[in-house]
């Protein structure tokens, strides 16, 4: 099977963090003042209301007359919301080509897209997109069936007539015969689970509800671990902004009610902001994963064959990660990067689980390693530059083989479970889209299953990797991206993004909506900055807490790069990142606003100083560290923390500020409060404005919301550089 850990949760989550000591903060309302913000002579923006308001942090008074926007349920908040989307998108309505644009994203945009198969049961499943449903269909066929006819188990288009709702996966019983599958509502991170009955693919029984940060992990037929917190909204505050403290894995008894499910771990008496629990694949242990940030985490594993077995605690450190891989009966393989900042994969006996008796199966190496299961072997992934290495061992650890690749760039699939003879892996790059490969686990012979049928030529285009000089020396590789025979005159389209923390890696990937960009003589670039973990723990923690300018300063660095060798100029750079890449850009423009033209804080963490007070927020802290935990944190915190760094009479980039109404993971207030700051700071005429996406959450939307979201910031960069793209020649090439 796939490596099964906690942290690949997290980085679906986007952030985490360590427990925070909450101190007292002296908060003062005064008086109302209606304020009429600051405007440029181009542009005319909303009045938004300042309140004087007040908070101290170690004997320091900082402002935050915008708190009331916090409130994101209030009507108030909400008219402040339409008045910003009419401004926004009266402008964008005026941009002359922005309805070709959007009509040639659609055209690239559709074409069917297949992912790999997987078998669970009687049935072999896979997803299919015919190009522009809002959501991919989920299909099956019978295994073992000659020619046999494809059939929709599920189809996400048909739960809800406005395409909001969305399927946030299905989780098989081990012999295949029943499914739970998870819903989310206008984007949400809050889930619903619906359980059936997978031959007649009847509902079984009452949807269980108030889900959020979940697997599902059966036990037998019986029922399955799921875990969630308690509903703020049944308590006190806003289901989406409330804070989310305690996580809780509960068990769920096929039959029963809700109401009666069992708490497994976790609550007020084991309090963990994240836990996760799964079956093993023999269903005889219960491996839970307890952690306080998005990185690192204790791992316990219970008998579930012996009854009122007690936990095993197999690793305490939560400021390491340790993640159950595989096992055979008590023998276990963990990936673990205790004494590893690079990872190695280790096995140990479940009656002698601490670290002291460990033995490597695959040392640390200089590079990153990840690993997967299937078939009776071991799949090692190897992170080289951000570019994707497989190596084949079997469960000693010994080389079988050097899997060969179709070329550089990302692959990803290689797991199956333990009796398969053969698995699906998909491989891409920024030039090649996704191509899916049947991989057979004893030969090593891979052979073509699914191609891409995007129309795009990939011998247009060329990307290179270089390593540019960050601003204390350090060597950070960039991705850079663009048309074959590109004059690098200084005149070109840019759109540097990044991600920069959490140990997340930003790898090579193919978008059919970035075509557009690229066949307009644009270029597109991807550092791979501090903060990620493209060269394991030591590149992660070099862009965390007080180490946090780095991250910025490799950013910065890459543009002035892309300058200094004539591929761009400030005119003409558009940079970008989301959620923690939208703090990236924040933070980028408050600290060299003359940098870049335009600019896309997207879903972003903006105000520092109280991130950690919405929803998971404070396990991002081990990340960020929080304006609580000393003199010297808050100061740091201050310092870079866009809403807060934001200043008066200054010239900003063309600014479009995007986040969405339902966002509960990185709360729309972020986004609010840095935009009625920006229109009051910003002296010149470039237009800084918010995007305020409705029914969608934290990159949660439908195709339609996602093909009209890249349109607009394509239209606002162009337009604002002064560019007018050659669509309908594209329209007719194709």
């Amino acid at each position: 099977m796939k490596k099964l850990f906690f942290s690949t949760l997290c980085l679906v989550l986007a952030f985490t963090a360590c427990q925070t000591v909450e101190d007292t903060i002296e908060t003062t309302v005064q008086e109302v003042k209606e304020t009429v913000t600051t405007t440029p002579s181009k542009f005319t923006y909303p009045t938004t209301k300042k309140i004087d308001h007040t908070d101290t942090y170690f004997e320091t008074t900082v402002e935050d007359p915008y708190r009331w926007l916090e409130d994101d349920r209030s009507e108030e908040t909400g008219e402040w919301v339409k008045a910003q989307n009419a401004v926004t998108f009266g402008y964008l309505d005026k941009i002359a080509f922005r309805a070709p644009l959007k009509k040639r994203i659609e055209q690239l945009v559709d074409y069917e897209k297949i992912s790999a198969p997987f078998k669970e049961g009687a049935y072999e499943y896979f997803y299919r997109n015919d190009g522009l449903q809002n959501h991919s269909v989920v299909y099956r066929t019978k295994i073992g069936e000659a020619n046999a006819t494809e059939e929709v188990f599920l189809n996400p288009n048909d739960f809800s007539a406005d395409a909001t709702t969305a399927l946030r996966g299905i989780f098989f019983t081990e012999d295949g015969t029943l499914s739970a599958h998870m819903i989310t509502e206008g984007g949400s991170d809050w889930r619903k689970i619906i359980i059936m009955d997978v031959a007649s693919k009847k509902v079984l029984e009452d949807t269980l509800v108030d889900v959020k940060f979940s697997g599902i992990s059966w036990k037998g037929n019986e029922g399955f671990y799921y875990s969630s917190y308690d509903n703020p909204e049944k308590s006190a505050g806003s289901e989406l902004s409330a804070k989310t403290q305690y996580h809780k894995l509960f068990y769920h008894q096929l039959g029963t009610s809700q109401k009666d499910d069992v708490l497994v771990f976790g609550g007020e008496k084991q309090p963990n902001r994240y836990i996760w629990g799964y079956v093993t694949e023999d269903q005889h242990y219960l491996v839970v994963s307890a952690a306080q940030n998005t990185s690192g985490n204790r791992l316990y594993i219970k008998d579930l064959k012996s009854n009122n077995s007690a936990f095993v605690l197999v690793q305490e450190d939560y400021l390491k990660t340790c993640s159950y891989v595989e096992n055979k009966g008590e023998e276990f393989y963990l990936y673990t990067n205790i004494d590893a900042p690079n990872y190695r994969l280790v096995r140990t006996n479940l009656n002698l689980p601490s670290p002291l008796n460990w033995k490597d199966v695959i040392a640390e190496t200089d590079q990153v390693l990840d690993v997967g299961t299937g078939g009776g072997k071991i799949f090692a992934n190897y992170l080289v530059d951000a570019k994707t290495a497989i190596k084949q061992y079997d469960l000693e650890g010994n080389l079988e083989r050097d899997i060969e690749l179709p070329g550089i760039g990302t692959a990803y699939g290689f797991g199956a479970k333990k009796e398969d003879k053969d698995l699906y892996y998909t491989f891409t790059s920024f030039t090649n889209p996704s191509t899916i490969y049947k991989y057979d686990i004893a030969s090593g012979t891979s052979s073509l299953y699914r191609q891409s049928k995007v129309q795009f030529d990939p011998a247009n285009y060329e990307t290179k990797q270089v390593f540019y000089t960050s601003k204390d020396g350090t060597k950070v590789p960039m991705f850079i991206v663009h048309k074959k025979g590109l004059e690098l005159n200084g005149k070109n389209p840019t759109y540097l993004y990044a991600y920069g923390g959490f140990n997340i890696s930003l790898r090579p990937s193919f978008s059919a909506s970035r075509i557009v960009w690229l066949e307009n003589g644009g270029i597109y670039a991807q550092p791979n900055i501090r903060g990620g973990g493209e060269y394991g723990e030591a590149w992660h923690l070099a862009g965390t807490k007080m180490q946090k300018q780095n991250v910025f300063d490799d950013f910065i660095a890459a543009g002035e790069y892309l300058i200094k060798e004539g591929y761009t100029s400030s005119d003409y750079l558009a940079i970008a990142g989301g959620s923690n890449g939208g703090l990236l850009v924040g933070a980028t423009m408050t600290q060299r606003p003359k940098l870049a033209k335009v600019a896309f804080p997207a879903v972003g963490v903006l105000d520092m100083l109280r991130y950690h007070t919405f929803t998971a927020g404070a396990g991002w802290a081990a990340d960020y560290g929080t304006a609580e935990e000393s003199p010297e944190m808050f100061q740091y915190l201050k310092n870079y923390s866009p809403v807060h760094a934001l200043q008066p009479n200054t010239d900003y980039p063309a600014t479009m500020v995007t986040t969405a109404d339902h966002d509960d993971r990185v709360v729309p207030a972020h986004s609010f409060k840095f935009a009625a700051r920006l229109q009051e700071c910003h002296s010149g005429n470039n237009p800084v404005m918010i995007r305020v996406q409705t029914n969608a959450g934290h990159g949660s939307v439908s195709m339609t919301q996602r093909i009209a979201l890249i349109a607009d910031q394509y239209a606002f960069a162009w337009d604002n550089m002064g560019v007018t793209p050659q669509l309908e020649m594209a329209i007719e090439k194709n």
